[in-house]
């Protein structure tokens, strides 16, 4: 794990990073081809950073776990290690992660769609809904505002899926486990007398 193949690849992602999500998702829609396809295609590129440093980091913790070193110690190979001890110990982050981006992923869609990079009419998308009210907000406003309402409420609705996942799915959350503790003023004791006593704070 690591070496210069993980490094390249990360200065890969960060360089995919420096550009504005919806302004990557137009530079790819101009080189692809303005259709639903290759709208969601251009919408996993831009994901693709964002879970693969989740994956990173969070492989990173499960490596330095004792359990692993464990495995290494009673010789089992990468391969299997990869499979039994590090994937199912990443799954919960990365679920989460994904209900965070279905999220998203459905402003992008909108958004393209909006701007006629997206689906194309008659192909249904609320982005296209929104575009084609716009224009009769004084005659039908709910032409714009249902489709606006529908995306807000798809929208928080994945974020309320996610924040419900990562309490089912966290250990730590389902057991009940406290938080992490905050050091308290150190005390200073002494034995006088044969009894322990406190001399200081």
């Amino acid at each position: 794990f690591g070496g210069s193949l993980d490094v390249g690849l990360m200065r890969l992602m960060e360089l995919l990073f420096s550009f504005p999500a919806i302004l990557l998702a137009i530079v790819l829609m101009a080189v692809l081809g303005t259709n639903i396809l290759n709208a969601m295609t251009a919408i996993g590129i831009i994901f693709i950073p964002g879970f693969s440093r989740l994956a990173r980091a969070a492989t990173q913790g499960v490596m330095r776990q004792q359990y692993v070193e464990a495995a290494y110690a009673i010789g089992m190979s990468d391969l299997r290690i990869l499979g039994r001890e590090v994937l199912p110990n990443i799954a919960t982050p990365l679920i989460v992660e994904a209900m965070q981006a279905f999220a998203y992923a459905v402003i992008l869609e909108s958004s393209l769609s909006f701007l006629g990079l997206g689906a194309q009419p008659p192909e249904p998308s609320w982005g296209n809904m929104l575009n084609s009210g716009r224009g009769f907000m004084d005659q039908a406003p709910w032409l714009g505002v249902v489709p606006g309402l529908a995306m807000f409420f798809g929208v928080l609705g994945f974020n309320l899926l996610g924040d419900g996942l990562r309490d089912v799915l966290d250990p730590r959350m389902r057991r009940g486990l406290p938080g992490p503790m905050i050091p308290g003023p150190m005390r200073v004791h002494e034995l006088k007398g044969g009894r322990l006593q406190t001399v200081g704070k």
